[in-house]
């Protein structure tokens, strides 16, 4: 089934028609701060991450604002036998993720081969600070990109000329975007690239009509007085559905709660991962709701790429899978900039296979990448 089919079919149907349902974890509170379990790999993750800490690695609960004076929420991650100054990598994503998911993974990996890291949750999300709670901005998460790079030059353990910037998914667009107004970030990698603002104005491979584009202008206009008149902030996904007639279809959920038995590929792809033990996690949007109903409004007011030649002498390698659905992002972007942008293609990976997959993950060739770059 198409995905643009599957987004009305998901609002339309939310739990009926469910498959079976793979139990969610019972967490208790979190503060975020539990040092994990040791062993690369093999030792069960504890204090609600999703993956395990390396032995040989601290991690630190951090907190620091963006140029906003919103509070972000981070996890340092430093090599336990660091010595002498170190590169680093600000590492966040998916959109609608959280540290303890797939950012931290990275971060992890990262800092057991030599980096400082630190794994971010954006404005509006997780921990982060932002009264109006899962907000996405282009701007605002833009920024917080900066942000990372601000903190990590403050720490004496990091080479303040050697900072990179690791993104996944839909903040990987944004890492971008950041680094092509920001030199101070020396090269960028991205896995399972989105750019978010092509994707909630134009839909999956750009599939609205002008007038599909017009209609969710339209709807998101309307909801703003909704919501000014009640006070409160509706939920919609991010991509905004439609249903068989042509109409916008809202939805309070990004993911149904329970998979439905001719759910499409893509749906039940994200959903293996962040409604399942393998990728839960109670702070993450894409695991338990979705976001604030008015946030694609601000994706159709900024573009993303506008500047990414901006980004020369600099470099950035976008890592995509062969069976991603996101692949066309990175390979668009890629042929804009074709002498500062690499593609690395995984055979036989799809989007989230580079979530989690370690045996997937090139890390070695990313690695490369940054001690080239960061030299």
């Amino acid at each position: 089934m198409e995905r643009r089919k599957a987004l009305g079919l998901i609002a339309a149907t939310g739990a009926a028609g469910a498959a079976s349902f793979t139990a969610l974890p019972a967490f208790g509170e979190d503060s975020g701060r539990a040092a994990g379990a040791t062993g690369r790999g093999k030792a069960a993750a504890t204090g609600g991450y999703t993956f395990a800490l390396d032995k040989n690695v601290k991690r630190t609960s951090v907190r620091f604002e963006n140029r906003y004076g919103i509070e972000l929420a981070a996890d340092l991650y430093v090599p336990r036998n660091a010595r002498g100054k170190l590169p680093a990598l600000a590492v966040s994503g998916p959109f609608g993720a959280v540290k303890e998911q797939v950012s931290g993974l990275y971060a992890n990996e990262f800092a057991r081969r030599g980096y400082v890291t630190l794994a971010f949750d954006p404005s509006f999300t997780g921990e982060s600070g932002g009264r109006v709670r899962d907000v996405g901005s282009p701007d605002i998460n833009t920024e917080d990109w900066s942000a990372a790079v601000d903190f990590l030059g403050l720490q004496k353990i990091v080479a303040r000329e050697r900072i990179g910037a690791q993104g996944i998914c839909g903040l990987s667009g944004m890492a971008l975007t950041a680094a092509a107004a920001d030199s101070r970030i020396k090269a960028v990698a991205t896995a399972a690239m989105y750019d978010m603002s092509r994707a909630m104005s134009r839909g999956y491979q750009d599939y609205y009509t002008r007038e599909q584009r017009q209609k969710v202008v339209d709807h998101l206009s309307r909801q703003r007085w909704i919501d000014a008149e009640k006070g409160t902030y509706a939920r919609l996904s991010a991509e905004v559905p439609f249903d068989e007639n042509g109409n916008v279809a809202p939805s309070d959920r990004g993911l149904p709660e329970t998979l439905p038995a001719d759910a499409d590929p893509i749906t039940t792809m994200f959903f293996d991962y962040y409604r399942t033990k393998r990728g839960y996690h109670p702070r993450s949007i894409n695991s338990t709701t979705a976001w604030t109903g008015t946030t694609p409004m601000s994706f159709f007011a900024f573009r993303q790429m506008t500047n990414i030649d901006m980004l020369a002498p600099r470099k950035a390698l976008l890592v995509t899978g062969s069976k991603a659905h996101s692949r066309y992002y990175s390979e668009d972007v890629q042929k804009t900039a074709p002498d500062t942008v690499d593609l690395l293609v995984v055979p036989g990976a799809d989007h989230v296979d580079l979530y989690d997959r370690e045996d997937i993950i090139p890390f070695d060739r990313i690695d490369e990448f940054f001690t080239e770059n960061l030299a």
